[in-house]
């Protein structure tokens, strides 16, 4: 203990100095935005190659569920090849009946957060593949979240399961749409709210994307109906919707990206 001690008083000088150094380092990052973006740029390259790394290890023992979805998603895929009647089967996407104007890429999760608040996972790809803020992130069987940072290679994703996310959605059978959020009780089911009380509504009923934004195109698959309540004027339902994605476990997604974007945004800032 004395010689830890006397560590200190050695070098006391020299640690004051790197405690200042880092004091100024902090205050600059978040003073100015150039130097901050490029600071959360930096980290999730350095934390982008670890997980990477790591979820190369788990991906390996994580094979062969992984190989069973993706067989189950291919034999589906097939049979939409085959079979045109256009019917949407419950808990898989066919990105074949969107419009041409929504461009998929497929990526990998390697990091996933679903334990806390405001979770965000990580995503192999980033800007070198043309992969940008705002956009969707689905997987074969529904809505998985927000692009929020993207670096070279790597890009953070806000969570369905995140407070800061509000999406919108409606009921599959009708045009009642909501707000989707998550009350970070089960990481298993959202709510949706603001439906009005006039919808029709049943326990099983499918939740969608509404279409109502420029991120996510109409259709894409959320969840069933587990229950629903009128809020206290009486005037709107909330609604519990047990999601179609297992939160817990998701390796392979795909990224929306809505080639109108731009053109929307300008029309939309020019009002």
């Amino acid at each position: 203990m004395q010689q830890i001690i006397n560590f200190f008083l050695r070098n006391k000088t020299f640690l004051l100095y790197l405690f200042l150094l880092f004091l100024s380092l902090v205050f600059t990052i978040q003073s100015h935005s150039y130097h901050k973006s490029r600071f959360i740029n930096s980290a999730n390259f350095l934390t982008g190659g670890i997980y990477n790394s790591v979820n190369n290890v788990q991906s390996f023992f994580n094979l062969k569920s992984q190989n069973e979805l993706l067989q189950e998603e291919n034999n589906y895929l097939k049979s939409v090849l085959y079979n045109t009647s256009g019917e949407f089967k419950e808990g898989f996407i066919d990105s074949t009946r969107f419009s041409s104007n929504y461009k998929f890429t497929s990526a990998r999760i390697i990091k996933n957060s679903y334990a806390s608040t405001n979770n965000v996972l990580l995503l192999n790809k980033g800007r070198s593949d043309s992969i940008d803020q705002d956009f969707g992130v689905i997987t074969s069987k529904g809505i998985l979240g927000i692009i929020d940072e993207t670096s070279n290679k790597y890009a953070t994703v806000i969570s369905i399961l995140n407070t800061n996310i509000k999406i919108s959605a409606q009921l599959k059978n009708t045009n009642h749409f909501g707000s989707l959020e998550w009350d970070t009780k089960n990481p298993n089911r959202v709510q949706l709210h603001e439906i009005s009380k006039i919808a029709p509504l049943k326990k099983g009923d499918t939740i969608v994307t509404s279409g109502r934004s420029i991120i996510f195109p109409k259709g894409i698959p959320v969840g069933t109906i587990e229950s629903f309540n009128l809020d206290s004027a009486e005037n709107f339902y909330t609604i519990e919707v047990n999601l179609f994605n297992d939160m817990t476990n998701i390796e392979h997604v795909y990224i929306i990206e809505n080639t109108d974007r731009k053109e929307i945004n300008n029309l939309l800032n020019n009002e």
